[in-house]
Parts: structure tokens; C-alpha cells; sequence
């Protein structure tokens, strides 16, 4: 086994580097006293007070907020039915084209889904808001649900399954009671990929809102192309705070839920 040396511990700081200092930057530039985002000019918070005035923001993460959650729920909750579907159902008609539809919105570039969805959207007399934006969202999410709940499903021991059978449960029942808790690391991460996405997403956002959805990414979107202002700097770095935190609180509840099962 070939030993850690000087040039991989060189190469593994330069890729730190390269994925962690433009993100050290912005937290650090949100404390800045000065408007100007490329000069320092003494530790400050008045950009947090200020950011709590801005009402514009503030709305703009509140719809992020409630539409992510609505649309990971939804790709969680559809994820699942066709991660299981698929895994435990064995060769039925239409398999092939179901794993394709389920598959597709993975591969296929954002720009062309969100216009495939305006059109839709459009063309049904749908107007377009809040609810559109997390149904898009939930098509965005929901096959990488599906690729993580499937790759859960293939390493399950279905014996445990049939013994739940055995034993009298329904299908339903075993799956409730046997399956699911199995498989509840995978959907919980599978709910915060999904969330990330909607919170993230700009494109998709952009071509399926309406008036009263703008999301936070096209918030700031807007906003950067005046140029960077201190403000954001402070709502990008709340953002990796919740970030952060959220993965801090999934990665300890798993390890609990990983000792209490041993």
C-alpha cells in the first residue's frame, strides 16, 4: 500500500483550497465594515442588521423555504414508491420506460426542463406561481431520491422481508414496519439532496414562477448582476450556516441510530 507523501498532502491542499477559499471569502467579506466587498475595512456586523431590514430578501427566503420543503416532501415521498417499484417488483410491463422517465430529469440539461415545464404549464392553464415552481422542483428531485432509496433496497437482506410475511404482515405492514426503518437513512438523505436542489436552483426557478415566487438564487441573481453587496455576502453565509448545521444534525443522529443497532 502505497504511503501518503508530500505531493498528495500538496495536491489534497490545493483541491481544499480551490473548493474552500472562495467560501471562507464570503463568510469572512459579510463581517466587513465597508459597502465595497473587495476592501477590508474593519470587523462589522451592520450588514446582518441590514440584511434584516431588507424585506425583499427576506420574502425571497421565505418562498425558497416553503417550497423546498413542500417539493422534497413530495420527491421523497415519490422517490420512494418508484425506488421500491422498481427494486422489488421485479420485470413488469413498461419497466424500461418507467426507469427512463424516472431517470431522465438526471441527465437532461435544466435549461431544457424548465422550458419543457413552462410550456406545460402554459399550455394546461396553469398559472404560474408557488405551485409550479415546487412541482418543477419536485421533478428535480425526485429521481436522485429514487438512485439513493435503490441503491438502499439492492444491499437489503429481503429475507427480513419474507420473514415479516411469514410471520403474518401484508405487504404493507412488512413494509412499515420491517423495510422502512431499514431503508430510513437513505430516504432522510435522499429528503435532504432533494432540498439542497430546490434551494439551490435558479434555472428551473426562473422559466416556472410567477409573480409572488420569486426564490431566494433569483433573488440574489438579480441583485449580482447591479453587482455584490455586503447583503449577500451575509445571506450566503447563513445559508452555509444551515447548511452546515443540517449536516452536523443528520451525520450525529445517524451515528446514534448506526450504535443503537449494533
Amino acid at each position: 500500500m502505497r504511503r501518503f507523501g508530500p505531493g498528495d498532502a500538496v495536491a489534497l491542499g490545493l483541491g481544499l483550497a480551490f473548493l474552500y477559499l472562495p467560501i471562507l471569502y464570503v463568510v469572512a467579506f459579510s463581517f466587513n465594515a465597508s459597502r465595497l466587498v473587495t476592501v477590508w475595512a474593519g470587523f462589522s456586523t451592520r450588514w446582518y442588521a441590514a440584511l434584516a431590514q431588507n424585506t425583499a430578501l427576506r420574502e425571497a427566503a421565505w418562498v425558497s423555504l416553503r417550497v423546498a420543503l413542500a417539493a422534497a416532501t413530495l420527491a421523497t415521498l415519490l422517490g420512494t414508491l418508484a425506488a421500491v417499484a422498481l427494486a422489488r417488483f421485479g420485470r413488469f410491463p413498461g419497466r424500461t420506460l418507467m426507469t427512463g422517465l424516472v431517470y431522465a430529469p438526471m441527465v437532461l440539461p435544466e435549461v431544457v426542463s424548465g422550458l419543457s415545464l413552462l410550456l406545460l404549464f402554459v399550455a394546461s392553464g396553469v398559472e404560474r406561481g408557488i405551485g409550479t415552481v415546487t412541482l418543477a422542483h419536485t421533478t428535480l428531485g425526485l429521481p436522485f431520491v429514487t438512485v439513493i432509496v435503490g441503491a438502499r433496497l439492492g444491499l437489503l437482506d429481503r429475507e427480513l422481508e419474507e420473514a415479516a410475511r411469514d410471520l403474518g404482515a401484508g405487504p404493507v405492514m412488512a413494509f412499515w414496519t420491517v423495510t422502512l426503518p431499514l431503508i430510513a437513512p437513505a430516504v432522510a438523505a435522499g429528503f435532504l439532496l432533494a432540498f439542497t436542489l430546490s434551494v439551490d436552483d435558479l434555472v428551473i426557478a426562473s422559466f416556472t414562477s410567477g409573480p409572488g415566487a420569486t426564490t431566494l438564487p433569483m433573488r440574489i441573481y438579480s441583485q449580482v448582476r447591479l453587482g455584490v453587496t455586503p447583503e449577500i455576502n451575509a445571506v450566503s453565509s447563513l445559508m452555509i450556516l444551515a447548511v452546515t448545521v443540517a449536516v452536523a444534525v443528520s451525520g450525529l443522529v445517524l451515528r446514534r441510530r448506526s450504535s443503537a443497532t449494533r
